[in-house]
């Protein structure tokens, strides 16, 4: 299967909108087709509604934004992409029709993948071209900050459609779940289903308010399943016998007529119940402001769980590994100036950097001084692995120069000149441009010693990282030395 550079997207709704979102920010060109031509602008203001968030999502440098085109022709969206994913209504005769149509305008190697929350599909593949390539890959709301995506194949369905399918969601920084065998409603919908019966039961019952229902779970359960699901959550209330115990002294519950398999019917009177409750708890809250409360709260939560390694911050601390070793492997990008010192980051002022004069914030120089180090670090072997061993370069003494205002939304990008390296030591000079002009907005001076950190001490920089070092200071050897490098701070009078 290809490379996907261009996501085609069929359908441009709320799901279509979070896709496109997505694959922008992580440097994938999307073309959005719809019947609508009026879908354009709503498509374009669902991901400039989503930018915020996923800018505060990681601060891993990032490719260059993906573009987003849209069309009113499915054919040509079709023929120009390398991945196909359909959000279109879910009625099956029209997402067979659809589909079918566009895997005759696609190449047979683009896998295309149905967003549906339920429908088989072995059912979806029906009439198409090359029904091998054909998966569902069911995403969850907002798409663009919720990493999970269901991976289901059909009768038809090739084993390389799955895992091609596969590599490009992990690469846009999801968590491909793999499902053993189809069924209606996947496997995530089943669970919410059945937690939403209950919902529509108790209030059509007059047990509870939409309110009080949310409050049991946000206070309660929904802490713990962001980072555990049931099933684990249930073997540690088992205690030291786990599971076993669990099923053993809870088991005989699930006879009591606690719960109840059927949905209530869906009367006037419990539609008007579900919608006055909801209501009141916007609070007058429009939906776009509610999304914007839901996002930041999200990435707080997976920023939290990337601590531990668990969860969807997992999936995130993972994606940001991946971030950081492409930049590192990249080289000069295009546009640098011949005889510069390389530029290590390209990235842009984010919104949460900025402070109360409207300017990039003193720390978040420092920060992006940080991660052009991370990217040079990466490049000399110094990784995970490295430090694992028990080596790591310390930071001994650094200093910052601000030297021009830097607004939101600037492109920026930081060179990094080596200055000196001996037996234990390196000396860097960075310099942090603005990109639209090239103009020098700071510089900074970083001096690290190699410490064996075991046993916490000075030691000898290994040989392959000092070679390496070596090169890099003789490939720089014509460029002249900054003037203010090693200048200390003073307030020089009149």
């Amino acid at each position: 299967m290809r490379q996907v550079r261009t996501l085609g997207l069929l359908g441009t709704g709320v799901i279509g909108g979070g896709w496109a979102a997505r694959a922008l920010h992580f440097g994938i060109d999307v073309i959005a087709a719809d019947v609508k031509p009026e879908m354009e602008a709503w498509i374009r203001g669902a991901v400039a509604n989503a930018e915020p968030a996923l800018a505060r999502l990681t601060a891993a440098p990032l490719p260059p934004k993906g573009r987003l085109s849209f069309t009113t022709d499915l054919g040509a969206m079709a023929a120009q992409a390398d991945f196909i994913q359909e959000n279109i209504p879910e009625q099956l005769p029209l997402k067979q029709r659809v589909l079918a149509e566009a895997s005759r305008h696609a190449a047979a190697d683009v896998v295309i993948a149905s967003s549906t929350s339920g429908l088989m599909p072995s059912d979806l593949q029906h009439d198409m071209v090359a029904p091998e390539r054909l998966i569902v890959g069911h995403p969850f709301n907002p798409v663009y900050l919720l990493p999970l995506v269901e991976l289901v194949g059909g009768r038809a369905t090739s084993a390389a459609s799955i895992e091609a399918a596969a590599r490009f969601y992990t690469y846009i920084g999801m968590h491909p779940l793999k499902l053993r065998r189809e069924v209606p409603g996947h496997l995530t919908d089943r669970l919410q289903e059945a937690l939403w019966r209950e919902i529509l039961h108790m209030v059509n019952d007059g047990v509870a308010t939409t309110g009080e229902l949310d409050e049991s779970i946000i206070y309660g359960p929904g802490l713990r399943w962001a980072a555990m699901g049931t099933n684990q959550i249930y073997h540690l209330a088992g205690g030291e016998p786990g599971m076993r115990h669990m099923l053993e002294q809870f088991g005989p519950c699930l006879k009591w007529p606690w719960t109840r398999l059927e949905a209530p019917e869906l009367t006037g009177q419990l539609i008007d119940r579900m919608v006055e409750g909801t209501a009141a708890q916007a609070a007058g809250r429009s939906i776009r402001e509610l999304e914007r409360l839901r996002d930041g709260y999200l990435v707080a939560v997976q920023q939290v769980l990337k601590q531990f390694d668990i969860g969807a911050g997992a999936t995130l601390k993972a994606l940001e590994t991946r971030l950081y070793r492409d930049a590192a492997a990249k080289g000069a990008p295009e546009g640098a100036t011949p005889g510069e010192p390389p530029r290590l980051l390209e990235t842009s002022v984010r919104p949460e950097w900025i402070d109360y004069n409207g300017h990039m914030t003193d720390f978040r120089y420092q920060q992006v001084f940080g991660d052009a180090v991370d990217v040079l670090f990466r490049r000399l072997g110094i990784d995970e692995a490295y430090r694992s061993a028990g080596h790591a370069p310390f930071t001994v003494e650094m200093h910052v120069r601000y030297l021009a205002e830097l607004r939101q939304g600037d492109a920026i990008y930081v060179t990094t000149q080596l200055l000196d390296v001996d037996a234990k030591r390196f000396w860097l000079f960075h310099r942090l441009h603005r990109a639209a002009d090239h103009v020098l907005a700071a510089t900074a001076e970083h001096l690290f010693v190699h410490v064996d950190t075991g046993v916490g001490r000075a030691a000898a920089l290994p040989e392959s990282v000092r070679v390496q070092l070596e090169a890099l200071r003789a490939s720089q050897a014509g460029l002249p030395r900054p003037a203010e490098a090693g200048r200390g701070l003073a307030m020089r009078r009149g």
